[in-house]
This record gives C-alpha cells, sequence and structure tokens, in this order.
C-alpha cells in the first residue's frame, strides 16, 4: 500500500493499492511491446507509483500509472530508434581484430562485393536505399513510379537471390540446372515454387542442395515448427514412431488412433529403407473445417513405383514390414495420397484427424 502521511489534524490520502494496478499497466503495455519487455516496464511503472508517495492517491494512481507506462513505452522507442540509427557510429576503428575475425571479415566482403556484382544497377540501388538507407516503401515506390507492393516484392525476391548467391559464392558450381532454382524457392519461403520444382524431392537426391540450402531452411519460421526425422537406417524407423505419436499426443490423438498412426508410419518407413537409400518424414499439427489433427509425410529418393495401380491392390506386398502394403495403411488413415515417378522417388502423405468427442468417431476425410 501506498499512502501519505497526513498533518496533525488533517485526514490522510486514501492509500493506493499498487497490486491493482499490474492488470491495468500490462492491458496497456500488452501489443506496444515485446512480452520480453512488458515485465520490465510493468515493474517500473510501478516502482514511479511507489516513488510518487504523497503526490498521488487511489483516486489518481490509475491515471498516473497509466501516463507513466506511456511514457516509458515512448521512451523505449526512442531509445532503440536512436540506437539503430547511430549504430554504425559505435565502431571503433582502433579495436583491431584477431587474425581469424580478420579472414571471416575480408572473406564476407569479397563474397557479398561478388554477389552486388551480379545484380544490376537499378537492383543495387533499390538494395541500398531500402536497407543503407532505410527509404521506405512508399517513398521508394512514389521514385519508381510503383507501388508499395510491387517494390516490396521486388525486394523480397532481390533478398532471397542474394542469400542464395551468397551461399554459393564459395562453392564449386551446382552440379544441376535445377539446383539454383530449388535453392531459390527454400530461399523465397514460397511453398508453390517448392512444389513447382519438387524441392523436397530433389533435396533429397542431391547431397549439395542438401548441404547448402540448411541455413535457407533455418530462415522459415514455419518450417523450423514442423518435425523431421532422416530416414535411412532400421533405428531411424522407431524414431520416425516416436516423433509421430509424440505429435500426436500434442494435438489430442489418443488410443487406437496412436497405434493405427504409429503402424501406418512404420510401415511406410520401413519401405524407405528397404527399397530408397534416404528418405525424410514430416510431421505436422494440421487444422481444417473445426478438426485438428496430425498429417505426415514420407518423401524418399528411391527408384519410385512403376505400377502404383498394382501395388494399391490388396494383399500386395513386396517386402518384410507388417503386412499392410499401402491399401492397408490407406484404410488405417483417414486420408491418404501416394505419389510417384520412376527413378525420382516416392512420397506418400497420410492424416489421422482427431476423433470427435461427440460422435466417437473419426471425422470422414
Amino acid at each position: 500500500m501506498v499512502g501519505a502521511r497526513g498533518r496533525t489534524g488533517e485526514a490522510c490520502p486514501e492509500t493506493v493499492d499498487v497490486g491493482a494496478l499490474v492488470p491495468v499497466v500490462q492491458r496497456v503495455l500488452a501489443g506496444r511491446v515485446p512480452q520480453a519487455d512488458a515485465e520490465d516496464l510493468v515493474q517500473e511503472t510501478l516502482a514511479r507509483v511507489i516513488e510518487a508517495g504523497e503526490r498521488i492517491d487511489a483516486r489518481t494512481a490509475e491515471a498516473y500509472a497509466i501516463t507513466t507506462a506511456r511514457h516509458l513505452v515512448a521512451r523505449l522507442m526512442r531509445d532503440r530508434e536512436r540506437l539503430h540509427r547511430c549504430l554504425p557510429r559505435l565502431h571503433d576503428p582502433g579495436q583491431v581484430a584477431g587474425p581469424d575475425e580478420q579472414v571471416v571479415v575480408t572473406e564476407n566482403r569479397v563474397a557479398m562485393s561478388r554477389v552486388l556484382d551480379q545484380l544490376s544497377p537499378d537492383d543495387r540501388d533499390l538494395l541500398v536505399a531500402h536497407e543503407a538507407e532505410r527509404a521506405s516503401l512508399g517513398v521508394l515506390a512514389e521514385r519508381r513510379g510503383a507501388t508499395a507492393a510491387a517494390v516490396g516484392a521486388r525486394l523480397h525476391r532481390l533478398r532471397s537471390r542474394l542469400r542464395v548467391e551468397y551461399l554459393l559464392a564459395d562453392e564449386p558450381e551446382p552440379p544441376t540446372e535445377r539446383c539454383r532454382t530449388v535453392l531459390l524457392a527454400f530461399s523465397a519461403r514460397d511453398r508453390r515454387r517448392q512444389r513447382a520444382a519438387d524441392a523436397e524431392g530433389h533435396r533429397l537426391e542431391c547431397d549439395f542442395c542438401a548441404r547448402v540450402a540448411v541455413p535457407l531452411l533455418d530462415l522459415d519460421e514455419e518450417r523450423a515448427a514442423d518435425v523431421r526425422v532422416p530416414v535411412r537406417q532400421d533405428a531411424d524407423i522407431v524414431a520416425a514412431r516416436r516423433a509421430v505419436r509424440r505429435v500426436a499426443r500434442e494435438a489430442g490423438l489418443a488410443g487406437s488412433d496412436l497405434t493405427v498412426l504409429a503402424a501406418g508410419v512404420s510401415e511406410m518407413a520401413r519401405n524407405v529403407v528397404t527399397f530408397a537409400d534416404r528418405g525424410e518424414l514430416l510431421v505436422e499439427r494440421v487444422t481444417a473445417d473445426g478438426r485438428s489433427g496430425v498429417r505426415v509425410t514420407i518423401r524418399d529418393a528411391g527408384p519410385g513405383i512403376l505400377d502404383p495401380e498394382r501395388a494399391m491392390a490388396v494383399r500386395y506386398s513386396t517386402g518384410d514390414g507388417l503386412g499392410l502394403g499401402l491399401p492397408g495403411t490407406q484404410r488405417l488413415m483417414d486420408d491418404f495420397d501416394l505419389t510417384t515417378r520412376p527413378g525420382r522417388g516416392t512420397t506418400v502423405t497420410m492424416t489421422k484427424w482427431r476423433r470427435s468427442p461427440a460422435a466417437g468417431l473419426a471425422p470422414s476425410a
């Protein structure tokens, strides 16, 4: 409690309940600053309310706290803008980097200069204006007689290309013409382009792209949230099954749904180990039409299936798995899709939806 001491014969002002101000201040800060900063600003606001002491009472405390919080947010934004604007001046030329650091800096500068030289003068000017001069999209659009959306799309394509060419600067020439197309699709985080180029399938086939694409894949926040398991040997089948069960539990699947999903994954992963050199399993939580479930994509770089219709026929099996085969696995799932190309590998996508609590049955696909 915070309150003022009244003089002799005077009534003391009503005390301030600091704890009651916390939700008020939190509402003021919500959406204005990141969560990591919000807690610090709440504490700073309460500290200033307490420091105000006898200058405020219960009737003015809430307004005082709100105004203080807003001032703290404004100051934080000004400080960060000033830091961003003055950051280049903080470099001390008198600080000599170590030999290793100097080599890295020099190599980075050489690689970036080489990449920028590949761009047209107009593209270079656009990048410099936006990245170095901090010109807004609106200003750039006005200069070029275009819309802000068009300028933003062009900058996105240029940055995607810069990332790829920077990674390739110290690499040998890509082994195929398709490599650059695939890497650009990953860099742009464009799912449509990735599907059109079969980027995931190519990454499994091409050791060069599998290595170079790693930092590009890390840029994709949506991809980073997925669970991926490489499938090359028997031990990977166990890892794949465990990963699927974990994600399925988080999605609310239980009981027999977990069992049949794990069985289907084991069967498909066994096919990858038996018939292909390598593959990958992707597990995603999905929602659609009010439903939630788990989608599993198993992709391999094997020889493909020459006769998909026969492979999907009941009782057809060429391996030593659980005996389910493709048709048996299809019956276990709510959604099932098979894509295969001879010599280019096979992709199986299957989904298991969470059972409806009311009906006790899995929603129809």
